[in-house]
């Protein structure tokens, strides 16, 4: 799987989609977050999580109708 974009790779680790990564960096990848990096992203799931409440929340009010 591609770690850029999340696509599947091909045989070859290219990339299959249009993202440019083709798999390969050609460098090693950082393997720790900074802490900032780590508050960020937990923001953002955060935030998602927030937005997947409010669509249930919304489903139930119109079952229940």
């Amino acid at each position: 799987m591609c770690k850029d974009c999340g696509c599947m790779t091909g045989q070859d680790n290219s990339c299959n989609c249009n993202c440019d990564c083709n798999g390969n960096s050609g460098h090693l990848d950082r393997r720790y977050q900074t802490k900032g990096e780590q508050i960020a992203e937990l923001e953002a799931y955060l935030s998602e999580l927030k937005t997947e409440v409010q669509a249930v929340e919304e489903h139930l009010a119109d079952l229940r109708k």
